[in-house]
């Protein structure tokens, strides 16, 4: 099993950044790809970012430019750096990872960015 242990959300302004922080630990061998999710109120989960084992990147076309991932690889961290934050960003963050296998690990709780004048 893996667990995912994110941080760094909170409160911003639009033009503004943040950092979000995702700790991976367990059966880390068993991950093919890492990624942010997010989901804001009345809408479906989608995916922000994400990074495969290979190195290779996905991006959602409405964060490309703004954010990037970054990966520390000693620490087991993947990090996401979100700049020029919009309103339309407000989401509860999720990440996760593709099990090599198929499919994701369980779920955490998220993380809150909001951004708001």
């Amino acid at each position: 099993q893996v667990q995912f242990v994110e941080s760094g959300g909170g409160l911003v302004q639009p033009g503004g950044s943040l950092r979000l922080s995702c700790a991976a630990s367990g059966s880390l061998r068993s991950i093919y790809a890492i990624g942010w999710y997010r989901q804001a109120p009345g809408k479906q989960r989608e995916l922000v970012a994400a990074i495969a084992d290979g190195g290779g990147t996905n991006y959602a076309d409405s964060v490309k430019g703004r954010f990037t991932l970054a990966v520390n690889d000693p620490k087991n961290t993947v990090y996401l750096q979100m700049n020029d934050l919009k309103p339309e960003d407000t989401a509860l963050y999720y990440c996760n990872g593709q099990r090599r296998a198929g499919g994701w690990y369980d779920w955490g709780q998220g993380i809150q960015v909001t951004v708001s004048s």
